[in-house]
């Protein structure tokens, strides 16, 4: 249970954190382009590449911490941070058949489902109406 507290905790900071940043993107930089978007996804990736390194690689991060912050607060920041090393790590492992495929049908059955919810959110409201 202690796990789940840590993710729960750590997820929230993330969410508040990609508000806060998609705000001030939004503000500074206009509302033309999904800026704070792709400042979260982004930095999200470079930061869980950083989280990972430092525990599974440089031993210096406990694993209560790496939780805490990979799963829980990168995974409230933006969950485009754990698709990103998950592909990485098939790339490091020599898959990358299999990271290719990860990245080609994530994107696509995402933007598939996205559109097939846009429908359907929009066919209850024109019940409504």
């Amino acid at each position: 249970m202690d796990r789940v507290v840590l993710v729960a905790l750590g997820g929230g900071v993330g969410s508040v954190l990609r508000y806060l940043t998609s705000g001030l993107a939004a503000r500074w930089l206009g509302l033309d382009f999904p800026y704070g978007t792709l400042i979260v996804n982004v930095t999200g990736s470079l930061l869980i590449g950083v989280v990972q390194a430092l525990a599974e690689e440089a031993a210096v991060l406990p694993e209560p911490a790496r939780l805490f912050l990979s799963a829980g607060v990168m995974g409230g920041f933006t969950t485009y941070s754990a698709f990103s090393y998950e592909t990485m790590r098939l790339i490091e492992l020599d898959a990358l058949g299999r990271a290719v495929i990860n990245v080609v049908v994530t994107t696509l059955v995402c933007l598939s489902v996205c559109a097939l919810g846009l429908a359907a959110g929009r066919y209850v409201v024109s019940l409504k109406g």
